[in-house]
């Protein structure tokens, strides 16, 4: 698209929040043909990074890799780095910061999610979550042969962490409150052979279970949990899940419920204020759900919906079919489209083996789950895409047999 499609009379875009999404922003405003200024305001000290490699290659790496900056200096952009958001006036378009005022045209929050509240062993070395390079240099330098690991949450970055864990040596209790690891994101089928993962790789995975306190003087010794047990630890990870970061948008006029409240033009209640990533909110074309989508795969696509809505006279709807990914001790895991009760898994009895889940609602196909099956799930992309009719997809299987 060249410039001639663009809104006249924006001149300047400003996201808050140094994040992925941040950089996809300014990376699709430019290919656009926008030529005003960007700004992003970033509370982390460095240019916005790729988050999905700090709980697997950085800590599993004999040397901890370079952190890999997005190049946004070749994009002209102006970066605010370790500049906090403090509030919105969204009445004369300026976003307020810990270094002074900023002015926009259009707004893009690009704030993410940070990690849920969790009480014990606060103020306890070696007790840490996992969202920044900071955290994950922390565990780098605790991770080594014998060192006692406790994660707690045994969601995809619990099972990345306890992987990495394993791969270095240490040992790992992996403390979920749940009945099944993940089992809301999957269901119990897939579940249960997530658990049969864990534990044939040393994990002493403990279920319906939930961290009672975190006990040490001025280092964590042990952790004591609600079953009476207690185990030794000389690094916990608490991997309990994410909350939007949206508190500095309070009397802003940005309705937040769960996330940012957008149209499905990711367009906030409050007119040239967007969302991307982690903190947006929108009823998905794709699903007609109310969703909030912590992927990274999607943020790509939410930038260039938000660059389309904001900049451009071309406005369409955000429609995503969700597809995430993860690694555990050298197995694939993909989760495409979307989780649903009635499933159907196909593989080999071994519970270890390799193997697809395919999801249904409503005699339609809307998800499937792979374990090192990715050349069988992406087959199902487009079917997936468009939910097609179970009895079509049963018939395209037959057509191929043939």
């Amino acid at each position: 698209m060249s410039g001639a499609g663009l809104v006249k009379g924006l001149q300047r875009l400003v996201v808050v929040g140094g994040s992925l999404g941040a950089a996809r922003v300014a990376e699709e405003a430019r290919r656009v043909g926008f030529e005003g200024s960007i700004v992003i305001i970033g509370e982390e000290p460095v240019a916005p990074y790729d988050r999905p490699p700090l709980s697997k290659g950085f800590l599993t790496e004999p040397q901890a890799p370079d952190l890999d900056l997005l190049d946004i200096r070749s994009l002209g952009v102006s970066m605010m780095a370790g500049t906090r958001a403090v509030s919105l006036d969204s009445r004369n378009r300026r976003v307020r910061t810990s270094s002074g005022e900023v002015e926009y045209d259009a707004l893009v929050i690009a704030t993410g999610a940070v990690p849920r509240p969790f009480e014990p062993g606060q103020g306890l070395a070696g007790v840490t979550h996992l969202r920044t390079v900071e955290d994950a240099r922390r565990i780098r330098g605790a991770l080594r042969p014998g060192a006692r690991v406790v994660v707690v949450g045994a969601g995809f970055i619990g099972g990345e962490v306890a992987s990495s864990a394993r791969a270095r040596g240490a040992d790992v209790t992996l403390v979920e409150a749940q009945a099944l690891p993940l089992v809301g994101a999957v269901g119990s089928l897939v579940a249960e052979r997530l658990s049969l993962l864990h534990r044939q790789y040393g994990v002493d995975l403990r279920l319906r279970t939930k961290v009672r306190d975190i006990i040490g003087t001025e280092h964590v010794e042990k952790v004591a949990l609600n079953d009476g047990s207690v185990v030794p630890a000389d690094l916990v990870v608490v991997g309990i899940g994410v909350e939007p970061n949206t508190g500095w948008l309070r009397g802003s006029g940005v309705a937040v419920s769960d996330g940012v409240a957008c149209s499905p033009y990711l367009e906030s209640t409050v007119p040239g204020v967007y969302a991307v990533g982690d903190v947006a909110r929108w009823v998905n074309p794709w699903s007609g759900h109310s969703t909030r989508m912590e992927h990274w795969t999607s943020v790509g696509e939410q930038a260039a919906s938000v660059v389309r809505n904001a900049l451009t006279v071309d406005r369409q709807p955000c429609s995503i079919t969700p597809y995430f990914w993860s690694e555990w001790y050298g197995h694939k895991l993909q989760l495409l489209g979307e989780f649903a009760q009635e499933t159907e898994l196909q593989g080999e009895p071994d519970p270890t083996a390799p193997f697809l889940a395919q999801y249904r609602y409503d005699g339609n196909l809307v998800g499937a789950f792979a374990l090192d099956r990715t050349g069988p799930l992406m087959k199902m992309r487009a079917a997936i895409a468009r939910r097609a009719s179970w009895e079509s997809v049963l018939e395209e299987k037959a057509r191929v047999a043939r």
